[in-house]
C-alpha cells in the first residue's frame, strides 16, 4: 500500500523547471534569425520561378485590323497597333501584315519579316518577280502563300486570324501552316 501512496505523492510533486543554458539560448536565437533571413531571400526567388506557372493562359490578344469586305485575293498591306505590357512599361508596337483571301475564301495574314535576315518584304515590288513577295535586302522571294522560292530557308510566318462581327482580328505570329 505504501507503494501506491508513494506513486500518488510522486505524481503531485511540482515539476522541476529545466534551465536553458547560454549556449542553447544563442543556438536557438541564431538559428531562428538565420532561418528568417534565409526565408527572406528564398521566398522572392521561389515566387519569381513559380508565378508564371500560376498565371492563367488566355486565348491571346487579338487586334481589330480590317473589315472582311475589304479583303481581296490580292495581298494587301495593313498596319495596326498592338499594346504591349513589359513589366511596368506599357508601349505600343506598330505592326504590319499582308492579308488576303485564298481561292476557297479563307482569310490569312502573313508577317512582312523575311526569314533570311529579318528585312521587310513587299508585294510586287520587283519587276523580275511579278506576283511574289520580294525582299530588297538579299533577293529572297516568296509565293502568295509565303512559300520561300530563293535565299530564305523557311516560309513567311503567319498571324493567327479570328473573324468576328465582319472584322478581321489578328493575334500572335505562328509558323506558316498554309505552305505544305
Amino acid at each position: 500500500m505504501s507503494n501506491q501512496h508513494e506513486e500518488h505523492e510522486a505524481s503531485h510533486k511540482t515539476p522541476v523547471r529545466k534551465e536553458m543554458s547560454r549556449r542553447q539560448f544563442l543556438t536557438y536565437t541564431l538559428g531562428g534569425a538565420t532561418a528568417f533571413m534565409a526565408a527572406g531571400v528564398t521566398l522572392p526567388m521561389v515566387r519569381f520561378a513559380v508565378d508564371p506557372i500560376l498565371q492563367k493562359k488566355g486565348e491571346g490578344a487579338f487586334v481589330k485590323v480590317v473589315e472582311i469586305s475589304k479583303i481581296t485575293s490580292e495581298p494587301q498591306e495593313f498596319t495596326f497597333e498592338l499594346k504591349q505590357q513589359d513589366g511596368w512599361y506599357l508601349s505600343t508596337a506598330n505592326l504590319t501584315a499582308w492579308v488576303r483571301k485564298d481561292e476557297s475564301g479563307k482569310i490569312y495574314a502573313l508577317s512582312p519579316i523575311c526569314k533570311h535576315l529579318g528585312c521587310t518584304i513587299g508585294w510586287n515590288n520587283d519587276k523580275n518577280y511579278p506576283d511574289e513577295y520580294h525582299c530588297p535586302c538579299h533577293g529572297a522571294h516568296y509565293t502568295k502563300e509565303g512559300k520561300q522560292l530563293a535565299v530564305a530557308s523557311k516560309p513567311l510566318d503567319e498571324y493567327k486570324v479570328m473573324l468576328k462581327d465582319d472584322w478581321v482580328y489578328l493575334g500572335e505570329i505562328i509558323p506558316n501552316t498554309i505552305v505544305k
